[in-house]
Parts: C-alpha cells; sequence; structure tokens
C-alpha cells in the first residue's frame, strides 16, 4: 500500500469526491493531503512526487471518506484560516466564513478601542479585531460553554489571552456591572429562518451548532434582541455592526433606526450580496 506517491493518491481522492458531490473536489483533496502529509498547503505541490507511507496513505483515505460523507473541511483538520490567521475548529461552534470579513473590514474602517462580540463562537471575529488594533480590548459572550472554551483557547493560541475575557450567557445577559460602554459592538447571530433550514448544505446543517445557525423562528429575533438593547452599552459615537443574510438587510437597518441608532446602511460582500448592516449612537446625546 506504501509507495504510492502523492500526486496518484490525490487524483484518486478528487475522483472520490466528486462523485460524491463535493462542490470544490481538487481544492478539499489537496487541504485534506497536505494535512495527512503534515506539510503547508501551499507546499503541496512541492511533495506531490514523494512516495506516502502507509500510515499516511490510511490517515489521508479516512480523512476522504469522512469529507466524502459531507463532514466539512475544518472539522477533519480542527482548524480554519481567516482573515489571515488560523482558529481552532471543532463541532461546538460555526466554521469562520470568507463572508464575514466583510465585517472585520467595515469595523477596522474607524477607530475603537473596546469590542462587544456576542454569540463569539471561535472567537474570530473578536480576536481578529484585537490583533488588528494592538491597544484594543474585549469581551466575548456566548450560551454555549465549549464554545466559550474554543474561544478561549485560540485566544491563547494568538497570544490574546490578556486583552480580552469570555462569558457565558444570552446576548447581554452575560454582561456585568462595569462593563462597558463599548466603542463597539459586533455579531454574527444565528439568522436562518426555521423554514431555510432543509434548504442547507449538509456540511453546515448536520455538522455546525443548531443553535448557532437558526432562532427557530423568521431569522430576525437575535436582531431584535441585539438593536433593542445596544444604545445603553454603547460610548456615545460607538457602531453596532451585524452579520446578517443576504435578504435581512432593509428589516435589521429598520431595527436599529427603531431603538434609536443612526446612519443604519448595508454592506454588500465580495459577491454583491448584503452581509453588513451597522448603525452608530449619537456623539452628541440629546
Amino acid at each position: 500500500m506504501s509507495g504510492l506517491r502523492g500526486s496518484v493518491v490525490l487524483a484518486q481522492a478528487v475522483t472520490r469526491l466528486r462523485d460524491a458531490g463535493i462542490e470544490d473536489p481538487g481544492r478539499d483533496a489537496r487541504r485534506l493531503l497536505a494535512y495527512a502529509m503534515e506539510v503547508a498547503p501551499g507546499r503541496l505541490t512541492l511533495v506531490l512526487q514523494d512516495a506516502l507511507s502507509t500510515a499516511q496513505i490510511t490517515h489521508f483515505d479516512a480523512l476522504i471518506a469522512r469529507r466524502a460523507a459531507r463532514e466539512p473541511v475544518s472539522h477533519l483538520t480542527g482548524q480554519r484560516l481567516f482573515y489571515g490567521r488560523n482558529f481552532r475548529v471543532t463541532p461546538d461552534v460555526l466554521d469562520p466564513r470568507p463572508e464575514t470579513e466583510t465585517l472585520i473590514e467595515a469595523a477596522l474602517a474607524q477607530p475603537f478601542g473596546s469590542v462587544l462580540d456576542m454569540g463569539t463562537g471561535t472567537g474570530c471575529i473578536l480576536l481578529t479585531l484585537l490583533a488588528e488594533r494592538p491597544f484594543a480590548v474585549g469581551l466575548g459572550s456566548d450560551l454555549s460553554e465549549p464554545a466559550l472554551q474554543v474561544a478561549a483557547g485560540n485566544a491563547r493560541a494568538l497570544d490574546l489571552g490578556a486583552r480580552c475575557d469570555f462569558r457565558a450567557g444570552s446576548w447581554y445577559g452575560a454582561l456585568k456591572p462595569g462593563d462597558g460602554p463599548f466603542d463597539l459592538i459586533v455579531s454574527n447571530p444565528p439568522y436562518i429562518a426555521l423554514n431555510e433550514m432543509a434548504g442547507l448544505s449538509p456540511e453546515v446543517r448536520d455538522h455546525e451548532p443548531r443553535m448557532a445557525l437558526t432562532d427557530e423562528a423568521d431569522g430576525l429575533n437575535a436582531y431584535r434582541t441585539i438593536c433593542a438593547g445596544a444604545a445603553p452599552h454603547l460610548a456615545a459615537g460607538g457602531r453596532l455592526m451585524v452579520e446578517i443574510g443576504p435578504t435581512q438587510g432593509q428589516a435589521v437597518a429598520d431595527l436599529m433606526q427603531a431603538a434609536g441608532l443612526h446612519n443604519a446602511r448595508v454592506i454588500p460582500d465580495l459577491d454583491g450580496r448584503d452581509r453588513v448592516v451597522l448603525a452608530d449612537k449619537s456623539a452628541h446625546p440629546g
């Protein structure tokens, strides 16, 4: 079994994933082969003519079988790249997605010194913002204790643990007296409507935490709570910023306006779909 070149097992894996209906079988097979060979993905081409050991082939075959069964690549490798940094991923957290980088870019467009990230999951939003702004501090909250453990581990791995804290609780209920006000409140909440769940890909529907995907209703419940409670926790001139589904922009902007926030606007992602809604608290209350 050993002695097969990486290029041969890669070609076989691509065919197997394509037959299983995987959207980008070449990309996924390459990521998993690099992981099995313990090389950086960018170096895989350099070692494709090397012979694999029996252990490497066995490991790779098992990974491909799990991917063919629609388990996410991030769950197989235990990590996902987001905004240039690796984050540990488990089935207890949402897989960081490239679309969420739209929120990061919007947040970085203006200065901030303190951040509240509600429904933090891996911590990828909060920790990226802190890494990009070395003098900022932040707090991440989540209902899931296992998710908070993942986020705290990511903070330690990125050497950011001294500048952030993680707290269990539902939305603003995780805050304690003395927390805030914050220059920036961010969230990527559960926004998939219950009637949309069946249409999700198996990777998402069957492998990611349901409570992070849907509110079991119309997909807007989290935004109602986040928007209604934002003003008391925002500093003067502070910003509220949330990720949304592509059809929710106007509804969420209306919620922000109704909560007394100003300049609500919708930002598209790189594919042109509505992705982020933000508004700010007046810098001159009253």
